[in-house]
């Protein structure tokens, strides 16, 4: 069972944690073995995951405010475990201050820092905690904490960017349909019945959208449940599955426009999360196996892996590795086999990095400025094939009397 305690140490500062014990009276006996003069001890309260719906989830703004935190502290000289004792009285959330009590439990009990990154994966990625781990055997936490703020920062601003593009032809479609919806249950359901009820024959291609209309109208909500339905079932069964994400990767990486966003998000990603790797000391093959987990992109997985496997591990230069690989774009061929012979391949990968990250913007910039008049130009025919079906045998009707 797991207790909370809050007790005093010998030199009278005061200390909070966690345990695991049999009963209470083994919790205070663990106490007395540390020399710890208990003030309360009591059953702790079920420990809440980083995605329990409860405690609320970890979040990139969580983690870059943790990552920046522990590297100025750690640059001011304060010490990894004073560190986490400031954040757990600063962070009020359930879920950070769990995760921040077991990083404490794991520093009390000698495991190494980055094993509670390691326990929520969810959370934290393989890059995350590869980074922290091999930072903390070569002793450069500070500037790695400071190098993974940057860089949460700046797929945060990404990510952002990419939302924000999307919110206006999101909002087009969203009115398009609520229009479409409310003409078909309400103006089109009433438009035919006047002509049903006279002996005018409305034209063929407004029987039709009378007829689509009618039938939407009367079956509204078996339609609103098998396309939510439908909806479930495509996400399950198909852009989760493998082949469903690899023909989604491909349309998107043919679709004109798109794939140049599609393409320099891949290699953003891949070029920042191998400098990173690298700059931290981590084994080129390693890194590279690490950075094909993350990327995103089953195609640069793929090419990852055999530069890693079939190039570098078979005795290849890491530039004859990238070569045979027709996924990535001949400048980052080039640009790796200059930094291969310079010595700075993390540098240099760093630098691409900065490059297609400022290039996404103007890429995301020209998605956006083709979408939207070809999205006002769909809503607008839309609407107008409604609009000409009720208009046309009315002016028929009123051109009668």
């Amino acid at each position: 069972m797991r207790y909370s305690f809050t007790a005093v140490d010998r030199a009278g500062a005061r200390v909070q944690g966690e345990m695991d014990a049999a009963d209470l009276d083994s919790a205070l006996r663990q106490l007395a073995a540390q020399n710890l003069r208990p003030i309360s001890v009591h059953p702790a309260a079920a420990r809440k995951s980083g995605n329990s719906w409860f405690s609320g989830k970890i979040t990139v703004g969580d983690k870059i405010f943790l990552a920046r935190y522990l590297s100025l502290m750690l640059r001011v000289g304060t010490d990894l475990l004073s560190a986490i004792n400031i954040l757990i009285e600063d962070f009020q959330k359930p879920a950070m201050r769990n995760f921040l009590m077991e990083v404490k439990r794991n520093l009390a009990q000698g495991q190494q820092f980055y094993v509670a990154f390691a326990a929520y994966p969810k959370v934290f990625s393989a890059v995350f905690v590869n980074l922290v781990r091999a930072a903390e055997s070569s002793g450069t936490l500070q500037s790695t904490f400071e190098q993974l703020t940057h860089q949460l920062q700046r797929d945060e601003d990404i990510r952002k960017q990419v939302r924000t593009a999307m919110i206006y032809p999101i909002i087009l479609l969203a009115v398009a349909t609520v229009i479409i919806i409310f003409l078909s249950l309400f103006a089109l359901p009433r438009i035919s019945k006047v002509f049903a009820d006279t002996a005018i024959e409305p034209p063929f291609f407004s029987k039709v959208v009378f007829a689509v209309g009618g039938f939407v109208g009367d079956n509204v909500y078996a339609l609103a449940l098998l396309v939510a339905f439908a909806g479930v079932g495509f996400y399950l069964g198909f852009i989760r599955s493998l082949t469903g994400r690899q023909l989604l990767q491909r349309t998107l990486a043919s679709t004109p426009i798109i794939r140049n966003v599609y393409r320099d998000l891949a290699v953003q990603r891949f070029a920042s999360t191998l400098s990173s790797l690298l700059r931290a000391g981590l084994p080129i093959i390693e890194s590279l196996h690490i950075t094909a987990d993350v990327v995103g992109v089953d195609s640069f997985r793929i090419a990852l892996r055999r530069i890693a496997d079939d190039g570098l591990a078979k005795g290849l230069s890491i530039a004859d590795s990238f070569r045979r690989e027709a996924v990535f774009p001949a400048v980052i061929v080039n640009l790796v086999a200059i930094s291969e012979k310079a010595g700075h391949l993390e540098e240099v990968l760093g630098t691409i990095a900065d490059f297609y990250a400022t290039n996404i913007q103007s890429s995301i910039k020209s998605l956006v400025t083709f979408l939207e008049p070809v999205l006002l130009l769909i809503m607008g025919f839309m609407v107008a094939i409604v609009a000409l079906a009720i208009i046309i045998p009315i002016y028929q009707l009123t051109s009668n009397f």
